[in-house]
């Protein structure tokens, strides 16, 4: 059995010991599994998200905060029943040269300013948003710390001990480690399927707030653009899919996206920007 194979594997045999902590996962319908609890998680991503505001100040911009807390809002509400329990905190960080958002466990979401380098319109920002939200929709950091666990544990799962983990046992630098978001060596983000996954949700779920998912291709346009020069590692190596690779998918879903989005634009009026 491959290395990569291994995670994927140790996730099927707990779903087969343990069903209770199995999940759905939101319009993908894939089926995931959770052995951690959703409060301790919750939890240790608010203490991890106030600790980074700190490192980062927040934004002086009034533009581009309006703009992110306009946005976000809709998001938010078309992700409600997906993750009802979320209090959503929309906060833009002072970081010029990170061309990058995030989200976490609970509703926090963060923007770096660098970001607004390769979005140049509102559907374009949420196509990003979408992305970072859905990674929490879809329990991502919790499938990954469950995983984790999994091979801590020599892949030994019993029912019902992992999803008893309090948040005394999560630290909160093994939950920015699982967000890609640790300075450590083991930062490597999410792996390349649930970023596909979050692109596929993302791209739902912007088309069900009313912002045209043709421009979500373009970000990622704008972000090849951005690193043009720069030493990319090979796809396989990647823990983001290769460009082409996320555009491909973005391509093959776009009718149905279309067809969410034409029905949503009849329900409200567009969005003007001045």
């Amino acid at each position: 059995m491959s290395t990569l194979a291994r995670p994927a594997c140790l996730g099927l045999l707990a779903c087969l010991l343990a069903a209770p902590g199995c999940y759905k996962v939101p319009v993908t319908g894939r089926a995931a599994v959770n052995m951690v609890s959703d409060e301790a998680v919750i939890k240790v991503s608010q203490e991890a998200f106030a600790d980074f505001k700190k490192r980062y100040p927040v934004t002086r911009n009034r533009a581009y905060d309006q703009r992110v807390q306009r946005i976000g809002e809709r998001l938010a509400k078309v992700a409600f029943w997906d993750v009802p329990a979320a209090e959503w905190e929309f906060v833009v960080l002072e970081a010029p040269d990170q061309i990058n958002a995030f989200a976490m466990a609970g509703g926090k979401v963060g923007v770096f300013t660098g970001l607004f380098k390769i979005v140049h319109n509102d559907d374009q920002l949420a196509s990003v948003l979408a992305h970072e939200i859905a990674h929490v929709a879809a329990k991502h950091v919790n499938e990954r710390l469950s995983q984790a666990m999994a091979i801590q544990g020599g892949g030994l799962i019993v029912s019902g001990v992992m999803s008893t983990t309090g948040a005394g046992a999560l630290t909160s630098n093994a939950v920015l480690e699982a967000y890609g978001l640790s300075t450590g060596i083991g930062a490597t983000g999410f792996d390349r399927k649930k970023e596909k996954e979050a692109d596929h949700i993302g791209l739902i779920y912007m088309a069900r707030a009313g912002y045209n998912p043709e421009e979500a291709p373009k970000v990622i346009e704008n972000l090849e653009q951005a690193n043009a020069g720069r030493a990319m590692p090979p796809a396989l190596l990647s823990t983001h899919p290769s460009y082409p690779e996320r555009i491909l998918q973005m391509i093959d879903l776009m009718p149905k996206a279309l067809e969410i989005y034409r029905q949503s634009s009849q329900k409200q009026a567009p969005q003007l920007v001045k």
